[in-house]
């Protein structure tokens, strides 16, 4: 069944309990991916005890059927399995994992398969019972149950008791708690601490990936921000044009550094600025018409740079030269073709061409 149709999540569906409806038309609504509700789909169709290759009935049938014969309350798992195992019985198809129910006055069907905490699910009459505590979600539950029950019933008492579903489910004592084994075979003793660890079904619809949303936000984020080439601080120095003896530019090239000093451009203040790279002395000269700034490359944390817009030719560049955004020093007009060199050489990759 296709589970982008509206007949895939519809709830009331009277084999499987309203409870499993409510959660079908939950996930329904559900934003999450497509691939995430499959997989919730088949875990809430499993743990509500449904048979492969079951099929809905259509829109009208199920509406009747939900006006006329919806139970009262939401039936738990342990609740609906019996309900569809009594419609199986009446229908002489009785399936092979359920025992024939034994005859009950007319009632509720819910009321008949509605377990206690002292009860064993499976009928425990006759049987050795082992007092256990189930801690799930900080919470204890005391209850009583067969030592000769298998790991995967003791997964579906859980589920009556928390609404925990068997597939959500890691049940641990001394270790994982295998399915096809008994409690006897484990060595389960009586007073024993049984630790659930799990989610509901409401929890995970409830949980967003935020992972995925904080990325998402700071590309948006990112997407947003305004060219650093608009911002009013750099427009002062971009304003006043490109300068007259600034270095020819080469769109799209890129070039090694040259062996002159890069001259012409402007730094924030508006006032020229050279940079000379020192290779022999692992050494950036920033020099200006009152001195010259001799900074070790190991020294600059990070260069960066973005092309001015409408002179793509050339880019502002800055230098960090702290530990933040404050420490930068900003030049304008580096000719595009030198500003990959020029990043390669400041922190270090041209060591390793």
């Amino acid at each position: 069944v296709s589970i982008e149709t509206s007949t895939c999540f519809r709830p009331g569906c009277e084999r499987l309990g309203a409870a499993a409806g409510a959660n079908l038309s939950q996930l329904a609504s559900s934003q999450r991916p497509l691939r995430e509700r499959w997989v919730l789909y088949t875990i809430i169709m499993a743990a509500a005890g449904a048979p492969d290759g079951m099929e809905e009935p259509g829109m009208d049938t199920e509406a009747e059927t939900v006006a006329t014969e919806a139970p009262a309350r939401p039936l738990n798992c342990v609740e609906a399995e019996a309900a569809a195992g009594a419609a199986a019985e009446d229908s002489g198809a009785a399936r092979g994992s359920l025992q024939p129910a034994p005859a009950q006055p007319p009632g509720n069907p819910a009321a008949q398969a509605s377990v206690s905490n002292g009860e064993d699910a499976g009928g425990g009459a006759g049987r050795e019972l082992v007092d256990l505590k189930i801690i799930w979600n900080k919470t204890k539950h005391d209850v009583k149950f067969p030592l000769d029950s298998t790991g995967s019933e003791l997964k579906q008492k859980i589920h009556s008791i928390t609404g925990l579903p068997p597939a959500m489910q890691k049940v641990m004592y001394k270790g994982l708690v295998p399915e096809d084994k008994t409690l006897r075979e484990i060595k389960v003793t009586s007073g024993a601490k049984i630790m659930v660890v799990g989610s509901t079904i409401n929890d995970v619809l409830a949980v967003n990936t935020p992972k995925d949303a904080a990325q998402q936000d700071a590309k948006a984020e990112e997407n947003k921000k305004e060219p650093l080439c608009r911002q009013k601080q750099h427009r002062k120095v971009l304003d006043k044009g490109k300068p007259e003896d600034v270095m020819p530019s080469v769109k799209g090239a890129q070039e090694r550094l040259p062996t002159v000093p890069l001259s012409g451009m402007y730094n924030k203040s508006g006032g020229k600025v050279r940079l000379t790279f020192k290779l022999e002395q692992d050494q950036l000269w920033i020099g200006t018409k009152e001195r010259t700034e001799k900074l070790p490359m190991g020294s600059i944390k990070n260069v960066v740079s973005e092309p001015i817009e409408g002179h793509e030719d050339y880019h502002m560049m800055a230098f960090q030269l702290g530990p933040t955004e404050a420490s930068y020093y900003w030049v304008y007009w580096v000719p595009t073709q030198y500003v990959d060199a020029i990043k390669d050489t400041v922190l270090g990759k041209w060591q390793y061409f």
